[in-house]
């Protein structure tokens, strides 16, 4: 059972003092809690949902950003001071508006990419299907399904995932949604048995094989990237991309999963210029409340695509399609205000960081870095999970903005179920981190504990315009007081 928030009222957990929660902020809070599946909703018990996180402000220490985020006390003011002006537009104008902000805060022309909204990552695999759907059908290459969100599994095979979709329908999940055609679907591993990242080339050979067997079958092949995975990975290289563009032309279609949202602009164009479908959500690295996302389709890849699944009806309104798209006149024309606010919080939060000069980011990147492994990585006695290896940098600039820690060698933590109770322990005492992910082993062959410290947009800003000293004193007291929760709740459960 889930609670509205008006029951919750009581129940809001650890709620910022500098907020007051007023009839209109409960309002508020209420609206940014529909409009979703059932992931968003709040539990009774905690006042949160499913994934420990809140669309209100709240006074806990949270470098969750790889997992989900809770919304910034700015852009909860932001929203209170333009709620009334979003819900006078139609929905289509909403949209059209923040349209053309993401083209703005990216840098992108206006005539590179047509854009798609959806109320979660998990929706936004049905867009990319949409884009390349055939008569011969589709062989879905995903890549890491274990670093991607779970439900994007069923998603991409063009099957439901939830009992109930962003518009109140009820459905069967893992039930086929008509008119995707037959979609066939394979996982290809990030990450070798002993949990070690795997080569862009060792990936790229297995995509090749799989694009093979596309071919034979006469499917086409959409083709999984990912830009951030849950460790910060980023497979395979552009150069590997490029070359199997070339070697098999129009049979393939890649996807570049972005949900993370730690990506340039200038790789976001990268990507288009190769037509490639590049997916990114507002609920991560940029700050913004779940759930909301956007996919940026190359324009000639739009202009060609088929006429919507008849199925789509269940998990899409008319607007959230561009107007060209064929079949979007068999969309529901509806409005979901809730997605229209939490993407005005996303764009309010991508704008605000686009602001701060590279230079500055950078090395506010560097003091984030320092504090963790001065005062929580060498305190603790654990080890950083470095994204394609220990022989190697940790990847692009915006991959530094997370952290993936290795705490199996902690009592108590030496599982990776223990660190899900750790994990879990943390954020209901007010910190929040995010999700353990399977990429390191254990000394029996099981996968080990890990726990990951990421930042986010919001954080950033609020650092980019103060004295780095300041900065620096405020990382390394977090950084200390996440060292002093792990050890005192690890030693809380060897009792």
């Amino acid at each position: 059972m889930t609670a509205t928030v008006s029951d919750a009222r009581l129940r809001l957990h650890r709620p910022l003092i500098d907020v007051q929660l007023t009839s209109d902020a409960i309002a508020l809070v209420e609206l940014l809690t529909a409009g979703g599946d059932a992931r968003i909703a709040l539990e009774p018990e905690t006042g949160l949902n499913r994934y420990l996180s809140a669309p209100y402000p709240r006074d806990v220490l949270a470098y969750s950003s790889s997992t989900i985020s809770d919304i910034s006390a700015p852009a909860f003011e932001h929203l209170l001071a333009v709620q009334d002006a979003v819900a006078a537009r139609t929905y289509t104008e909403s949209l059209d508006l923040l349209r053309a902000r993401i083209v703005a805060a990216t840098g992108l022309s206006p005539r590179n990419a047509q854009i798609v909204f959806a109320p979660s990552g998990t929706d936004l695999e049905y867009v990319a299907l949409a884009a390349v759907l055939n008569e011969g059908g589709v062989h879905n290459i995903l890549l890491g399904a274990d670093e991607t969100g779970s439900g994007c599994i069923h998603s991409a095979h063009g099957r439901f995932f939830a009992e109930e979709t962003a518009l109140g329908v009820a459905t069967a999940p893992k039930a086929p949604v008509a008119g995707c055609g037959p979609v066939s679907l394979v996982d290809i591993a990030v990450r070798c048995d002993n949990g070690k990242a795997r080569s862009s080339a060792e990936i790229a050979s297995d995509m090749a094989g799989e694009i093979e067997v596309a071919q034979a079958r006469g499917e086409h092949a959409l083709v999984h990237c990912v830009h951030g995975s849950k460790t910060g990975l980023v497979l395979p290289d552009l150069s590997d991309i490029d070359a199997l563009q070339a070697r098999f032309g129009s049979a393939l279609t890649f996807v570049v999963d972005a949900c993370q949202a730690r990506i340039t602009s200038a790789s976001i164009a990268a990507y288009l210029q190769r037509g490639c479908i590049v997916l990114m959500t507002g609920s991560k690295f940029i700050g913004a409340p779940p759930f909301s996302g956007w996919a940026l389709i190359p324009r000639a890849l739009a202009q060609g695509a088929a006429p919507l699944p008849q199925g789509f009806d269940a998990i899409f309104r008319r607007s959230e399609w561009p107007q060209a798209w064929p079949g979007r006149e068999g969309l529901p024309d509806s409005a979901n205000l809730s997605l229209a606010l939490r993407l005005e919080a996303a764009l309010f939060e991508l704008e605000r960081f686009q602001a701060i000069a590279m230079p500055r980011i950078a090395r506010l990147i560097d003091l984030f870095e320092e504090a963790v492994d001065t005062h929580c990585v060498a305190p603790l006695g654990v080890r950083r999970v470095l994204p394609r290896g220990d022989a190697e940098a940790s990847g692009p600039i915006e991959m530094r903005t997370l952290i993936t820690l290795d705490i199996s060698a902690l009592p108590g933590a030496a599982m990776f179920e223990d660190a899900q109770v750790l994990h879990r322990q943390l954020a209901l005492g007010g910190i929040r981190l995010g999700q353990p992910v399977k990429c390191v082993r254990s000394a029996n062959g099981d996968w080990g504990g890990t726990l990951r410290i990421g930042v986010s947009m919001p954080q950033m800003v609020r650092w980019a315009y103060g004295d780095d000293q300041l900065c620096a004193n405020e990382l390394a007291r977090d950084m200390q007081e996440i060292a002093r929760a792990i050890a005192s709740a690890l030693d809380l459960q060897a009792q």
